[in-house]
């Protein structure tokens, strides 16, 4: 873990290891009202307007929604002891629960399944005792959603096999679509059971802005993570949720963007020697890097011309597949990128 903190400690020219969509910047029309904001404490709940529209996007109520300090925040609110978490993974979906004493068994989907959702493996290792299921759609490192019946199959077993066990879906790149179209339809109200977390910083670009959500129409659950927020941050900062509300208002707009940033990685995966699992949304992808190459001298030479690309043991994968970032940089920047990529093949 404590090397992925180099993606926010230090820069590099041509990063394709970071992972949000193009920053976002605000205009003159988004600042409107910051000046009347108070700065005292917000509520434990968040803001009730950004509530609101978090919740028409989730397809749930206001009052199912509890604004967190980012996504990982939201993490960390959900009382676990015996997780069962489905990899690769952002690293804090393992790292959190296990700082916290919680034992966590991890099911990997598979490069060579195109990282579908091993339901059957994960049927394999549900045990009365789990009281988590953690998984992401669109995953992350590999941009992959989990299809639906997937997702509706794995609450059947759930129900069955581990019977008090909640399932938290990550939906932070939920609404990072590829040109037009739609946002697929959030996991949040499919069952009580289900929990979800996101945040304005991938599909919005503003990780800057320290606001996350989870929603749960389990009104115990709500209210035990309310609590669980009260003894961490007490609230969130005005300021932010008052910005990250102008945000949802202009909804994501990177999407003809992202699908141009796409077409053209594709086109020079399939001139490359490296395999590629092409996403479904998000700004990132794996790759898998041929066999036999040396892949600490692959990394030493895309350092010395200023580029990076997220090698696969942060996310627990084999170093063969790496995570590349293609919604960071600007398309003349993606293509010398992926060119420095080549040369260091």
């Amino acid at each position: 873990m404590s090397a992925m903190t180099a993606l926010i400690d230090s820069t590099v020219r041509y990063d394709l290891a970071e992972s949000t969509c193009p920053p976002l910047r605000l205009g003159a029309d988004d600042l409107e009202g910051l000046a009347d904001v108070p700065l005292g404490y917000g509520t434990t709940r968040g803001d009730r307007d950004l509530r609101e529209l978090i919740a028409a996007g989730a397809g749930v109520t206001a009052d199912d929604v509890l604004v967190t300090v980012g996504a990982i925040h939201a993490m960390s609110l959900l009382p676990a002891e015996h997780v069962l978490l489905v990899g690769p993974c952002f690293p804090p979906a393992r790292s959190g629960p296990e700082s916290r004493g919680a034992r966590v068994d991890v099911v990997d989907a598979r490069f060579d399944d195109a990282y579908r959702l091993p339901v059957d493996r994960v049927e394999a290792a549900l045990d009365p005792r789990t009281d988590l299921v953690s998984l992401a759609s669109p995953q992350n490192p590999s941009g992959v959603r989990v299809d639906t019946r997937d997702l509706q199959a794995l609450v059947d077993l759930v129900a069955r096999r581990a019977p008090r066990a909640r399932i938290l879906v990550d939906e932070t790149y939920g609404e990072s679509v590829y040109g037009d179209a739609a946002v697929p339809d959030s996991a949040a109200p499919l069952s009580p059971r289900i929990v979800t977390c996101s945040s304005v910083s991938k599909a919005h670009g503003a990780p800057g802005l320290r606001v996350g959500w989870l929603t749960t129409t389990d009104a115990e659950l709500y209210e035990r993570a309310r609590a669980a927020k009260f003894e961490t941050a007490i609230a969130c900062s005005t300021i932010d949720e008052h910005l990250a509300t102008r945000v949802l208002r202009r909804g994501t707009t990177s999407g003809p963007f992202l699908r141009e940033a796409l077409d053209l990685l594709l086109d020079w995966a399939a001139a490359q020697p490296v395999e590629i699992v092409t996403p479904d949304g998000g700004p990132l992808c794996c790759l898998r890097l041929p066999a036999g190459l040396d892949v600490e001298k692959f990394h030493a030479r895309l350092r010395e011309t200023g580029t990076r690309v997220a090698p696969g043991a942060w996310f627990g994968e084999d170093d063969r597949i790496v995570r590349v970032g293609f919604g960071h940089l600007g398309l003349a920047d993606l293509t010398q990128a992926l060119s420095n990529v080549a040369g260091a093949l």
